[in-house]
Parts: C-alpha cells; sequence; structure tokens
C-alpha cells in the first residue's frame, strides 16, 4: 500500500525534489496534499500532475486562480494557514513533509503531532523556536520526526544501532565568503550572497547559509532531535559538502554519512525509513574529489554562529526571538535596508530588548516572535 504524503511547501526546493523523488517510486508513494504560500502557478501545474486529494495556497488573493484552474478535476482547493493546519489531520496522511519556510511551519507541525502523523523535518524553524513543545507532543501521540536536513540526516544515520555518542559534529560549507575579510563583508551585495557553491536552494536559506545564521539554526535543531547539551555539538567547515555531519562517540571513534550535495538523497530516506530504496542517482567519485578540507568556523566575522550559540545557552524563548529577528534581518538585506553585516546586529538587538521568558508555553511563543519582530524592525530607524 502506498505511503500517503502531505508536502507543506511544494513549490520551494526541498518541495519539488521530494515531488522528484515521489515520481520514481509511484508504487510506493502518493501525494495527498500540496500546499505553497504564493506561488500559485507552480501549484496548479503540480496538481495537474500529480492528483493530490487537497491543494491550499496560503495567500488568500491567489485562491480564486487556484480554485478555477482546477474546478474540473477531482481536487479539493482551500486558502489560508488554518486550511494547511486542517488538512495535516485527514487520516489518510502517513507522513507529513515540512518544508515551509520560517516560523509558519510551526502551527502546522504542531497539528500534525497531535493527529499523530509522522514529520518529515525540513523546517528546521520549528525546532528552533519551540523545539520543548514538538519533542513531547511526538513522544505523547508516538509520532517519529525524521530529520531531512542533510546533517541531521546523517547524524541520525549514524546514530542508528549505535552505542552513546560523545559528540555530533556538523559541516558547513563555508558558504560563498568563507575567505572573505571583515571589510569585504561589510560590501557584499544580495546579488553575491545569493550564489551558494554548492547548494540550490532558496532565497531565505541561501542568506541565512551565507551569514552561517542557518548553521546556527541547524545546532539548536541538533540539540532537540538527538537530546544533546549545547558542548557536544561542533561545527566544522567543510567546503567540499561530501561528508554531511559525523559522530564521536565515547572509544573516540567517528562514523560519518557522506554524499553528493543533493537533497533527494535526505528526501528519500526519511520517507522511506527504516529501509533503503536502491537509486540511479550520481555516486561519489572520492578519486575526482581529490581531498578533504576542514577548518573551524570564524565567529568574529559570521557572528551569527555565535549568536545561535548564545540564545540556545540562554534558552526559554530566546532561539524564537533569534529566529523572528533573522527572518526580519533577511528581509532588510533582501531589501537593501541594511548591510550584510549589519544583519547581525539587528538580531543582537532584538536578543537584548525583546522580553525574556525563561519557560514559555506555545501563547508566549507567539507573543515573542511578534515582539521581537517588531524591535527588529524599530533597529532600522536606529
Amino acid at each position: 500500500m502506498s505511503k500517503q504524503i502531505a508536502i507543506l511547501g511544494s513549490t520551494g526546493s526541498i518541495g519539488t525534489q521530494a515531488l522528484e523523488v515521489i515520481s520514481e517510486y509511484p508504487e510506493s508513494f502518493e501525494v495527498y496534499a500540496l500546499t505553497a504560500h504564493r506561488n500559485v502557478e507552480l501549484l496548479i501545474e503540480q496538481a495537474k500532475k500529480y492528483m493530490p486529494d487537497t491543494v491550499i495556497i496560503a495567500d488568500e488573493s491567489l485562491y480564486p486562480r487556484l480554485k478555477e484552474a482546477l474546478k474540473d478535476l477531482p481536487i479539493k482547493t482551500f486558502a489560508g494557514s488554518k486550511a494547511i493546519e486542517d488538512v495535516v489531520q485527514a487520516s489518510p496522511i502517513d507522513l507529513v513533509l515540512t518544508a515551509m519556510v520560517g516560523y509558519a511551519g510551526l502551527p502546522p507541525t504542531i497539528q500534525a503531532l497531535k493527529a499523530g502523523k509522522d514529520i518529515a523535518l525540513a523546517n528546521k524553524e520549528t525546532m528552533v523556536v519551540a523545539g520543548e513543545i514538538i519533542n513531547r507532543l511526538a513522544k505523547e501521540n508516538q509520532a517519529a520526526i525524521l530529520p531531512v536536513d542533510s546533517e541531521h540526516s546523517a547524524i541520525f544515520q549514524c546514530l542508528e544501532f549505535q552505542n552513546p555518542l560523545e559528540k555530533v559534529i556538523l559541516t558547513a560549507s563555508g558558504g560563498p565568503f568563507r575567505k572573505f575579510s571583515l571589510d569585504q563583508l561589510q560590501h557584499v551585495t544580495k546579488e553575491q550572497a545569493l550564489k551558494h557553491p554548492n547548494w540550490s536552494m532558496g532565497a531565505k536559506i541561501t542568506i541565512d547559509s551565507a551569514s552561517m545564521m542557518n548553521k546556527g539554526f541547524e545546532v539548536i535543531e541538533a540539540k532537540w532531535l538527538f537530546g544533546l547539551a549545547p558542548e557536544k555539538i561542533d561545527v566544522v567547515v567543510h567546503p567540499q559538502s561530501i561528508i554531511h555531519s559525523m559522530v564521536q562517540f565515547k572509544d573516540g571513534s567517528v562514523k560519518a554519512q557522506l554524499g553528493l550535495p543533493d537533497m533527494k538523497l535526505p528526501i528519500l530516506y526519511a520517507f522511506t525509513y527504516p529501509y533503503r530504496f536502491a537509486t540511479d542517482y550520481p555516486r561519489v567519485d572520492f578519486p575526482l574529489i581529490g581531498q578533504f578540507e576542514f577548518e573551524r568556523p570564524d565567529a568574529e566575522r559570521f557572528r551569527n554562529l555565535a549568536l545561535a550559540y548564545q540564545a540556545m545557552a540562554k534558552g526559554g524563548n530566546m532561539p524564537c526571538i533569534l529566529n523572528a529577528a533573522n527572518e526580519v534581518a533577511v528581509a532588510s538585506f533582501l531589501q537593501d535596508k541594511i548591510s550584510f553585516l549589519a544583519m547581525s546586529d539587528m538580531i543582537a538587538y532584538a536578543m537584548d530588548k525583546t522580553s525574556f521568558i525563561a519557560q514559555p508555553t506555545y501563547e508566549d511563543y507567539v507573543a515573542s516572535d511578534a515582539e521581537a519582530r517588531r524591535i527588529a524592525g524599530e533597529f532600522l530607524s536606529k
């Protein structure tokens, strides 16, 4: 029987690759629901090809176009964030791929877990903002959280059937500015920042990768996914992006997961866990690669990584504040309102000024997100 999958964020990089995976294994997977934020034309195209039960556009102003385009097909159409939260609870769904961008991925993930749905997690902000709540809901409802980020998928694979670990080592490509000085970083443009050397991703995550905030988020995500203390999570720069992450065990041995920089591999593993399907994807050619390089990340040039560690150490609602301020900072940079380095200044400002809550509820996270965004916006007028 085919596994029924809901893809939240089907028009983004992860969503489109997930649909490619489903196309390659039509006997094993079916699309139950597709959602998108604003890319209604691609969503319509995907709906016609995969014929899901339900299609949802988050931006309600685009709903008339979606409804008209699919009116002659046996596909239910809806609009708005509430509809996304509702659809993930549908009884036929076996797995929800959360590939939405940013804080918006949190509410539907919570609803899916409450309904006992397994989660293929590509929305790292969900764990950054509310990892404690997510883990509790998963445990209470016996739902699995299967990481899709290549780094966390690598750790997940390395930890299978292994003894207790000593630490994990997340790898980072270093992005396009790995060798830039502080002066050079002050003058980089969004066009430069949007050119990642190894991965093809959406604009927001590409900027996060260039600033190393993406790696900071992954550190916080690793804490919650694998139950780790901050001091057990290291980051190493590995420009080739072949080693996706490593696990060091108590005897000093290290286990790594390797593969070409292709998100279809971790997506497929999340879909098929605990099994592995045969693929015809390109293989690693070690002689062609020649050598692996490793460097320590420079937290002085890339302050966002340090800010993420600070937020994780502080705990409470501070990672939520970090995420909200970063979303405002990235949007401001893409709109040419602030410089590349000023993104870190804006985030630090919001972390300092936003109300801290040591033991937040979900309602506290919602309020903190709004307050941090407002305070980050105030930074622009300083």
